[in-house]
């Protein structure tokens, strides 16, 4: 890719325009987990279960443009919001990265030219899900995982059990 191509290198985040920010999504689909919140602590655990309208087998959105419609619970990432819902971004999303003023990992798309990229990292969660339509609420601390600690380089996905927190859910979607 040419260096004038590379605009995420050169124009902040605020700056951007609609389509700089949405090319700045990796798909990786990972904001699209169901998280837990210790109401105590308020550490965040990530779970395997995904939002009743992600596409499972894709790892992407089955509607994007209406899926604050399909899932009202589901945060719209913005320029605006972003400092704020930072902390239930994993740590390989490239708009936290840009925040932190970190680069954009190897896989992504816009260095790979490629979104194929993603699932060959095995940083996409396709094919490594369960919907919600599919767990009960009071079942999701049994599908505990910790993948979301990588860069993407490995994924660690263990199911754990933790059984005496109080929690609240967090949904966030792009």
């Amino acid at each position: 890719m040419a260096t004038a191509e590379r605009f995420w290198e050169t124009v902040p985040l605020f700056e951007m325009t609609r389509k700089q920010w949405e090319a700045v999504c990796d798909g990786c689909g990972r904001c699209c987990l169901i998280k837990l919140e210790d109401e105590d602590t308020g550490e965040l655990y990530w779970t395997s279960v995904a939002c009743r309208a992600l596409n499972r087998c894709t790892g992407l959105c089955s509607d994007y443009e209406n899926r604050k419609k399909l899932v009202p619970e589901c945060i719209v990432l913005t320029p605006e919001n972003l400092a704020e819902k930072a902390k239930v971004l994993p740590a390989s999303c490239a708009y936290k990265r840009l925040l932190n003023g970190l680069p954009l990992l190897d896989w992504h798309p816009l260095n790979s030219g490629s979104q194929q990229s993603v699932i060959d990292s095995g940083v996409s969660i396709a094919e490594k899900t369960l919907s919600e339509e599919n767990v009960h609420d009071d079942d999701l601390a049994n599908f505990l995982i910790d993948w979301h600690q990588d860069d993407g380089t490995r994924e660690r996905a263990k199911n754990i059990s933790i059984l005496s927190l109080t929690m609240s859910e967090i949904r966030l979607s792009l």
